[in-house]
Formats: structure tokens, sequence, C-alpha cells
């Protein structure tokens, strides 16, 4: 019988070289899906804002939209751990604002952990949170909290200062506890010599094959929207073809009188039907 995944096991995993399977959910039964296919671990993103709620990009969701997502998530899992993505200002005005949230996230939402995105500048808010008992998660390289600031989805860590700022906020994560690092977007030599260099495990999303794990969102998994999916992501099935496939054939039956038949109906006794077809041709019906 597998065993739930804590915030333990992926110290654990780094030291045994074992890799950390994680995918993003937002809802109860692909979490429940994903939980008994054996993930390690479950990360309601703030993509949520735009692979669920159509948003351009992070900086809309809500401390309401996260919360909302979080609690169906942790209702579909009893083995993987699940981590909320702490949204964008929700960490930003200081650090009680920053425990208050965080805490939200596990007391209302029911999450195992918390994730942070940014590096020194945050370093205590993160203390301060892990000071409440709350488990923190970093997240280094494109942050897509920041689109503003980088003028766009783009690959971060390419020139010597980036290379050497996104090495730095690693290691002061780490020096303020924070339990694994999430490296999105950056050159995979750099994210080997981060990995190298850190003790907690980090986990790539367009890093490259040697972090101590990996994390994708499910829809580019899953071939959620037609064409090709980004750069850093790997579609394992074509769901948006298979979906609009289905959803022609079901409108297809329909308007041609296939579905549904009395296979998909229900009965009732004959002897009812005759008093009610009665009762209605005297007008006994209004």
């Amino acid at each position: 019988m597998q065993t739930k995944f804590t915030v333990a096991d992926f110290k654990k995993s780094k030291v045994e070289n074992r890799k950390i399977t994680v995918l993003t959910a937002y809802d109860y039964p692909t979490a429940k899906i994903m939980d008994e296919a054996g993930i390690d671990c479950i990360l309601v993103g703030d993509s949520l804002g735009m692979v669920v709620l159509g948003y351009e990009d992070t900086t809309k969701v809500t401390m309401d939209d996260m919360i909302h997502h979080i609690k169906a998530v942790a209702r579909g899992t009893k083995t993987a751990f699940v981590i909320g993505d702490m949204p964008f200002l929700s960490y930003h005005t200081g650090r009680y604002e920053s425990v208050r949230n965080a805490g939200r996230l596990i007391a209302e939402g029911g999450c195992g952990a918390v994730k942070l995105e940014g590096g020194e500048a945050i370093v205590d808010d993160v203390r301060s949170i892990i000071s409440a008992g709350i488990p923190v998660m970093g997240h280094l390289g494109y942050t897509p909290q920041s689109i503003n600031l980088f003028g766009g989805h783009k690959a971060q860590g390419k020139s010597i200062e980036t290379a050497r700022k996104i090495m730095h906020d690693a290691l002061c994560l780490q020096e303020a506890g924070v339990f694994s690092i999430v490296l999105e977007c950056i050159p995979h030599a750099l994210a080997k010599l981060i990995t190298s260099r850190l003790d907690i495990p980090t986990i790539g999303i367009g890093a490259g094959p040697d972090c101590d794990g990996q994390v994708l969102v499910y829809h580019d998994v899953f071939g959620m929207y037609k064409g090709q999916p980004h750069k850093h992501a790997k579609k394992y099935f074509d769901m948006a073809e298979k979906i609009d496939e289905v959803v022609r054939n079901y409108a297809n039956e329909i308007r041609d009188g296939i579905f549904p038949t009395t296979q998909n109906s229900f009965i009732m006794d004959d002897s009812i039907v005759k008093q009610l077809e009665r009762e209605f041709a005297a007008g006994g019906i209004k």
C-alpha cells in the first residue's frame, strides 16, 4: 500500500537519487485520478488563471480562487502531497499578511505546503511563514507573476548576471528554510549547477533533465489545447482532438435522432400512462 508523500520525502528522494513526480491539478476528479496513478505531488498552481479561468496571465488570480480549487484537489487525494500557490500580491504587503494568507491556504484549502515566487527579496516572508509551521516551496527562473517585469513569457538566466542572480537566490531560499525549489524555463546547464549545489531538491519545468524532479501543467500533458505544446512541455495524449470528435458525434446523434433511445430512458406502467392520457384529454390536468 502506498504511503502519503511528505515534505520529508522530498529530501529523502534527493538523497536516494529518486526523481520526484509532480503535476498540476485544479479539480477533484483530476486529482483523484492522479493520486490513484501514484503521482508524488500535486501542485495547485496559479496557472489555473489561464488554463481554467481564461485569464491572460496569473496576476488576476485571487486568494479565493486558489482556496476554491485547492479544496477540490485536497478532497481528491490520499497519498499525493498537495502544494498550493500563493497568488499575486498575497505575500508582498508585509509579513503579517504573508503568514495569514499562507495559513488560509493550509487551513481553508487543505494543502500541505505553499509555493512562493521570488528569491532574496522574499526571504523574510518565507522565514515568517515557516516559523508559523507552514512548509514553503520556492520558485525561481521564469516566475509568471513577474510577467510584466520580464516583458512576456521568456526564458531566464541566459546571461552571466541573471544566472548568477538565480544561483544566489536559490542559496538564499535554501538558507531561509524552503524544502524544495521549482526552477522554471532556465538553461539546463544552470539548473544542473544549482541542483548539484543545493541540499534540497529542485523541481524543473523547462529546466532540463538534471533537476531532482519535474512538474508540468496537466493541460499540456493531456493535450487539452489544439496545436503544438510549449517548448518545455510534452503532449502525452491529444485530448483536445478526442473531445472535439466526441462532441461532434454527440451533437450529430441528437440531431439525427440516434440518441437517446428508450434504452437510455425510464419506464412506467402502461395503465398509468393511459390514465394520464384520459385525464389530459378530458381537461382534468391543468
